[in-house]
Order: structure tokens, then sequence, then C-alpha cells
């Protein structure tokens, strides 16, 4: 097993780097993820792994040329968690010759993928009738693979020219998990799939309906594309059966037409599921992948064609206090009860473990990328809900900006402060404190205005 690396911080603020066309580089890379088989998926919540269906991949790029470089990482993981996700940018900022705050990882959040909070998965493998919620020795070959990976793609970079930009909407995907009743409260969780056909029935909701893709150029030569939608990635799950699902699947069926990578970043899906279309019928995943490939096809055709400007990279540190209704002694007590449910188990393990870390004082890093000509990048943490990225947005309604969150998934969901009195699933897994929604939005103001 490797050794940890030691936690490093480092507080930055805006680096703007004017590059000329010719200074700029781009390289992208490519490693399967994929756990072995017996690996827990989903913290141990669901079946472990029995086969693999399609494999998990981490993409991404590396941007030179911009004083260090920037790279953005995409990674077919349900969540990599606090430690975890700082050693995973520690490690993958060495291999690019970085520092961690200029380092983005991203998951996807499929559910027959793993969940990476090591902390977590000792407090549950010390307890009496230990579980077991993560592969350590998997996580860190997985984290090896793609910091080679890296190495490996920078021998072989580009110029990075131009850039191009689109949208288009998707039909029949996303709708608002959060279904209301008359009383103000939530009446109904759609989940990713949603049997009942009442619940199927209600109205989309508030979804954010675009898909957003940007695309490198060197010249008239594609480098790469990435796409950037809100939902739950999940067509179904529980199975055993590894699968980057959908958003994925449409991901490596453009890459494969297109003979260039694609790389897609799930949105602030945190309350929006496929739920409203798909009763979890295996049939629906093939319909869910065709409808994402339409929009991601569509997105490019639109794409308007621009050089590459001023980048600037900017990295906010943000501390989300903890729920304060979590308590660490009947938490401990609940992992350490043989006699309770697993899911209990894991689920106060997941809570102990981001009260420690947010306890250090550590902060999770907020980032953003501006390539100029109005075309932003938005790095957030967690299981954030819609309401974040269409607020981003609206801080800048010229731009474009693509929102990719699921960084650091030690806050579980991210709500709105009047979430909790709504009720619902969600606020009972938001590890942070109801009043991290004013925290979260002057992050996120400071991070996409106009400079």
């Amino acid at each position: 097993m490797l050794k940890r690396l030691a936690l490093v911080i480092v507080f930055a603020t805006a680096l703007p780097v004017l590059a000329e066309e010719s200074s700029l580089r781009l390289s992208t890379f490519r490693a399967d993820v994929t756990p072995p088989l017996g690996a827990p998926l989903c913290a141990g919540l669901v079946k472990p792994v029995e086969g693999v269906t399609d494999p998990l991949l981490a993409l991404g790029v590396v941007i030179l040329g911009a004083d260090k470089p920037i790279v953005l990482c995409a990674v077919d993981w349900c969540e990599i968690r606090a430690t975890d996700h700082i050693h995973w940018r520690e490690r993958l900022a060495q291999a690019a010759g970085t520092t961690p705050e200029r380092v983005a990882v991203q998951s996807l959040h499929q559910h027959n993928a793993p969940i990476a909070d090591t902390v977590a998965n000792k407090l549950c493998a010390d307890a009496p009738s230990p579980l077991q919620m993560l592969d350590v020795a998997a996580e860190d070959k997985a984290i090896e693979g793609v910091a080679k990976a890296i190495v490996e793609s920078l021998k072989t970079a580009r110029p990075l020219t131009h850039l191009s930009h689109g949208e288009a909407r998707v039909s029949q995907v996303a709708s608002n998990r959060r279904v209301m009743g008359d009383n103000g409260r939530v009446a109904f969780v759609r989940t990713s799939a949603t049997k009942d056909p009442r619940v199927r029935a209600a109205p989309e909701g508030l979804i954010d309906p675009m898909l957003k893709t940007l695309i490198f150029w060197n010249g008239e030569h594609k480098l790469a594309t990435l796409h950037y939608y809100a939902t739950h990635p999940m067509s179904y799950y529980g199975d055993g059966l590894v699968s980057s699902d959908f958003a994925g699947l449409a991901r490596e069926q453009r890459t494969q037409e297109d003979g260039t990578p694609h790389i897609y970043f799930t949105g602030c899906g945190g309350n929006v599921t496929a739920g409203k279309y798909n009763d979890g019928n295996h049939d629906n995943r093939p319909l869910l992948t065709e409808r994402m490939h339409a929009a991601m096809v569509e997105s490019e055709n639109a794409a308007e064609r621009v050089p590459v400007g001023k980048l600037t990279w900017q990295a906010k540190p943000v501390v989300l206090a903890v729920n304060p209704e979590f308590k660490e002694d009947e938490l401990l007590k609940n992992i350490g009860n043989e006699k309770a449910p697993p899911a209990l188990r894991i689920g106060s393990a997941l809570k102990v473990s981001y009260m420690r870390h947010v306890a250090t004082g550590t902060p999770i890093q907020f980032t953003s990328l501006d390539f100029g000509n109005h075309v932003r990048l938005l790095h957030l943490p967690g299981e954030a809900f819609v309401e974040y990225q269409l607020f981003a947005q609206q801080q800048a309604p010229g731009s474009f900006i693509a929102t990719a969150s699921y960084g650091d998934g030690g806050p579980g969901y991210i709500p709105l402060e009047h979430s909790f009195a709504e009720g619902g699933y969600e606020p009972t897994q938001a590890f942070a404190a109801p009043g991290s929604e004013k925290v979260m939005k002057e992050a996120i103001a400071e991070l996409v205005k106009d400079r």
C-alpha cells in the first residue's frame, strides 16, 4: 500500500496569466480505475463487484503554459471524500508538475462504483463485526494509474489555440427528485429508478435542462471535448455489475465516433435524477444513453469558436461547518453496534469522518478556470443542489459557465437552507450545516464574477 502523503493546503488567490496562442499546450489522459472482483461498491451499501459491464475510467486534460499546469480530472467513481480527495489532488499535482490547488478532481457519482473514504473505512473495519467500505489497495493502484497516465500525456502535449462552446437541451432525462406536496413539504422522493407511476407523472420540477460543451482546438485539429450536465447518472444499480452508466456510455460513444477524447462532468445534480423517465427497466439505460448522446452532438454542432483569451485560475478555500445535530459519541455507538443495519453503521462512519476532517480546519478548495471571452468552468464539492449551478449562471448572465459538482464528497448533499424544513431524503444525508447555503453562494459569486 502506498504511504499517504502529508496534507498540504495552499491558500491560493487569483492567478492570472495572459498567454500568447503558441505558449499554451494541452494534453489528455485516460486511465482504467475499475475496482477488482469482490471490492465494495458505494461504500458497501450495495453488492460488491461481481462483474464488469463496462470499465470505470478517469479522464482529463492538463493545460500547460499558463503559469503552473492546470489539471481537470473526471472519475467514474461515486465519491472521493475529504482526506482521500486531498490525496488524489496531491498525487495528480505531483505527476503534472503543479500544486494541489490547481487540480480539480470531480467524481461522476455512478453508484455501482467506489466511495473513497479511508477514515470511515477504518472506523468500520476496527468495529466489532467489521464492515469493509473500500478496497484501499485498489484505490492506491487507481491513483497511481491516473498519475502515470498524466506523466505519459505530457510527452504529447499539443498547442491550444482556440475554444468552442455550445449547449443543447437534453430531452427526457432529468427531473427534480423532490416532489412537493401542497403543504410545502416533500411528498415524494423521485429516486433514479422510480417505480410508482404517480410519482413519475409529476412535473419535471426545477432542473437545468441544458448540456454544456467546451471543445479545445489546435488550429483546425480538435484536441478534446468536455461535457457538463446536472443529474444523478444512474439508470439502475446494486447488482454488483460495474458500469459508467448512461452518461459514461454516451461519452464513450462520442469518443469512438469522433476519434478524440470526450470527458463528462456531472453538474449540481444533488436533487436531480432520471426518475421521471426511468422505472429501473434495464431497457432504459440505452434509451437514456441515446438521449444524452443526441444532446452532446447537438451541443457540439452549436459550438461557437473563439480564440483562447486570458487564463485565470482561482482556488478559494472554504470550510463548510458540520451539521450541529451530529453527536460523535452517538455515531460511534452506531458504528460499533453489530446489530444495527449496515446502512446506519456506514452512514455514521461517513459522518464521523467528515466531522473529524472539519475539526482539523482543513478547507475544501472551490475552484474556477476563466478562459477569457466570458468562458468559465466552476468546480464545486459534494452533491450540490441544482440551484447552486443556476445561481452561478445568474452571477454572470452574459457568460458561458459550465459547472462540475461532486468534487470533495465529504459534505454529502448540499441543500438550500429552507430544504431542511421541507423534509425529504437529502437533508438526512447533508453533513454540512444548513447555513452552508450562504457560504456556498458567496464562494460561487467570487469565483464566477467578471474581472
